[in-house]
């Protein structure tokens, strides 16, 4: 049986924590910032958890993570 290929775009954006969740960066924080308000890009902030509903296509993607 031939070992499973990790989805390498998967792997530059995920990260698996040592509890099992799955850590993903925050969107929306790269450009036309000027409109947003300073507390909405405060709650933008920092990794967030993956929704449970994704885990598993994610999980898929990253086989040995």
């Amino acid at each position: 049986m031939p070992k499973m290929k990790t989805k390498k775009s998967a792997a530059k954006r995920f990260v698996v924590r040592n509890s099992g969740s799955i850590k993903r960066g925050q969107a929306f924080k790269r450009h036309i910032l000027t409109k947003k308000t300073t507390k909405a890009k405060r709650h933008l902030r920092g990794p967030v958890e993956i929704h449970e509903s994704d885990a598993k296509s994610v999980r898929r993607m990253l086989p040995y993570a």
